[in-house]
């Protein structure tokens, strides 16, 4: 009910803010042609009085006589025309102007009754932010947990809730300070570890830096194998240009976890970018970048065929041009990370016999099968 009074009381005085100045316009006019008429008679009584007095000539008084007579009938023609009534031109022109400013209230008003909503009580964030959670939205949600954290931020739950919303929408800064604040008062555990991690991760634009590595790794403490842990680490390996360690790791990751896991789909990818990389700084002909951005979307058998092409190129190229210590080394790799122990162990074979066992290049690629777990020999 206030509302309609506060919004009758606003639109009765917008319209008498026009209407006004509308109707008394022909009483301004009536007044100001009546003043008019009594300066035109106070003039002709002041020429009679200078004609009787002689102080001017008989003529240029009936001059100025017959002058002040038109005028007086020209006011007292305004006065009653004014009186009277404005001309119908007018009159109509009023009438229109009337018409239109009653017109706008009446009609907003009726068009607001059928199809507003006038019975829906007012909203305030305080009466929103009581509703039942399933019928609020997620920023009034994430409001309504501000709201509480700000008058205790001592409760840890409430922290532990938030963090992996300001996640999720990429809020990384406050998903930090909620984090630490979930493990200050609630203690680490490796869902808080591994949340702060990626979310340091991700305020610095997806770099994976030494602060974030260390809360991995105290994820990993605390739950070995910890998917998010491990697959972020081993995305630290290949940022800092250790691909093959970084594919090793992935291949580990895929090998231990279930079938339906929502992360194999992340880790493919990543091993099917790491792997064309690989193959590409081995033959130096490797894939585009366009071709590596398309190998992350196709089937594991696509991506395999593809890095398998690219590294079977690579194999014939140091058969045409054996004395490439490089070049080996870049192809025992390649099939060690992709799983083909035979064909890395044979392509270690025939490298060190292609630069000599007694050679420094033989002997640098028979060291790199201890770093592989591979032996010449086998």
């Amino acid at each position: 009910m206030l509302f309609w009074v506060i919004a009758a009381l606003l639109t009765l005085g917008a319209s008498l803010a026009v209407l006004l100045p509308l109707a008394g316009r022909s009483q301004v006019r009536a007044a100001d042609a009546s003043h008019d008429l009594e300066v035109y008679r106070d003039q002709l009584a002041e020429l009679d009085r200078d004609a009787a007095r002689g102080l001017i000539q008989a003529s240029e008084a009936e001059q100025a006589r017959a002058e002040i007579a038109r005028r007086i009938l020209k006011a007292d023609k305004a006065a009653k025309s004014a009186g009277a009534g404005a001309p119908s031109g007018g009159k109509g022109i009023r009438a229109v102007g009337m018409a239109a400013v009653l017109a706008v209230p009446l009609v907003s008003w009726g068009v607001y009754a059928a199809i507003g909503s006038p019975d829906l009580p007012s909203q305030p964030l305080a009466a929103r932010l009581e509703k039942s959670p399933a019928d609020s939205s997620v920023e009034e949600l994430i409001a309504r947990a501000e709201s509480h954290l700000a008058a205790n931020p001592d409760d840890g739950r409430g922290w532990d809730v938030l963090a992996p919303i300001y996640s999720r929408m990429g809020r990384y800064g406050e998903a930090v300070i909620a984090y630490r604040n979930a493990i200050r008062l609630g203690g680490a555990n490796s869902a808080r570890e591994s949340g702060l991690g990626e979310a340091i991760a991700g305020a610095a634009g997806g770099m994976i830096s030494a602060e974030a590595q260390a809360a991995f790794a105290r994820a990993l403490e605390l739950e070995p194998g910890q998917p998010k842990a491990s697959f972020y680490l081993a995305s630290a390996l290949a940022q800092e240009g250790k691909t093959a360690e970084a594919v090793s790791a992935w291949q580990a990751m895929l090998t231990a976890m279930p079938a339906d896991s929502p992360w194999r789909g992340a880790i493919g990818e990543a091993v099917a970018a790491a792997n064309a990389r690989l193959v590409a700084e081995a033959g130096g002909a490797g894939p585009t970048q366009e071709q590596v951005n398309a190998a992350a979307g196709m089937s594991d058998e696509d991506r395999n065929a593809m890095i398998e092409t690219m590294v079977a190129g690579l194999d014939e190229k140091l058969r045409q041009n054996p004395r490439d210590l490089e070049g080996w080394t870049r192809l025992v790799r390649s099939y060690h990370v992709l799983g083909r122990a035979d064909a890395a162990r044979d392509a270690l074979k025939r490298g060190v016999a292609a630069l000599g066992e007694s050679t420094d290049e033989g002997k640098k690629l028979a060291d790199l099968s201890s770093t592989l777990g591979l032996t010449a020999a086998e």
